[in-house]
């Protein structure tokens, strides 16, 4: 049995879905406070929070691999309690959906909680992988209000070009590594497969409605107020650095998820078509 947390975010439920109707038991973890797991054969659903490791006891009974996704930079989680309670429970495998800047900038205070959790996975004694993703294609989404009310984006550092990642992807390279040896002890950065800046996904999206969208460009403060209202003020300075002074290898193409799917990553084109219905 495979327990799945966050399984109801836009990795989490993809990747219990995937599972599941590959024929795995599946317990799909959730804090209960968005939607509701996905309701499929062999899928179990419970409410728990990595941040109360006694509140997964339930969840981890039975289960032989654990999938840890953890909201913010992971700053909340006891690594070391919520380890111990899969390995008491006969957990054999650990993949930790960790971040790209956790590699990075493991030394930032945004992302140093990640870079320790990584080091707590690896010493779990379970078997382990780290999975390093870049920025998500879905952050676009923060751009839905302003593009049906205004047709406009509002976004900052206009032309710094990241290679975002399709949280499907992710998902898929989860599953893999969740029920394959081959993935034991590795870590694997994964991002899309070209890089796209803040106006080139707005061009993106126009293309994809068949109308044309402004661009705004915001000064950092404003962008900076406006992350305050969704994430703690580390993680938003450490995302601001990220987005406009990437390093280089936060500017690189990673091969993979190519190299563990066996077919190219998904381009930002693609998933904004897959999407677009949201932005009309």
């Amino acid at each position: 049995m495979i327990v799945v947390t966050g399984a109801t975010g836009n990795v989490g439920r993809p990747l219990v879905e995937s599972l599941a109707r590959s024929g795995h038991a599946v317990t799909a973890v959730s804090r209960g406070i968005s939607s509701p797991p996905p309701t499929l054969p062999g899928v179990t659903s419970i409410t728990a929070d990595l941040a109360d490791p006694p509140s997964l006891t339930s969840a981890l009974k039975g289960a032989t691999a654990l999938y840890v996704l953890v909201s913010g930079a992971g700053a909340h989680v006891d690594g070391p309690a919520v380890l111990r309670r899969a390995a008491e429970a006969g957990v054999e495998r650990v993949v930790l959906q960790s971040s790209q800047a956790a590699g990075s900038r493991p030394d930032a205070v945004s992302h140093a909680p990640l870079a320790a959790l990584e080091q707590q996975v690896r010493s779990s004694g379970m078997a382990w992988t780290i999975l390093r993703p870049g920025g998500f294609t879905t952050n676009a989404f923060a751009w839905t209000p302003s593009i049906r009310e205004l047709r406009t984006v509002f976004a900052p550092y206009a032309d710094v070009a990241l290679p975002a990642v399709d949280p499907l992807d992710i998902a898929d390279v989860a599953a893999a590594a969740l029920t394959d040896d081959v993935h034991t002890g590795r870590s694997y950065t994964l991002t899309g497969p070209e890089t796209t800046s803040p106006r080139g996904r707005t061009e993106i999206l126009a293309d994809a409605l068949g109308e044309e969208l402004a661009f705004v460009e915001l000064e950092h403060a404003q962008a900076r107020d406006q992350l305050l209202h969704v994430m703690p003020e580390r993680v938003a300075d450490g995302t601001l650095a990220i987005l406009g002074r990437p390093t280089p290898d936060e500017r690189r193409v990673s091969p993979d998820i190519e190299s563990v799917l066996g077919r190219p990553a998904t381009s930002f084109a693609t998933w904004a078509r897959r999407n677009i219905e949201a932005f009309r």
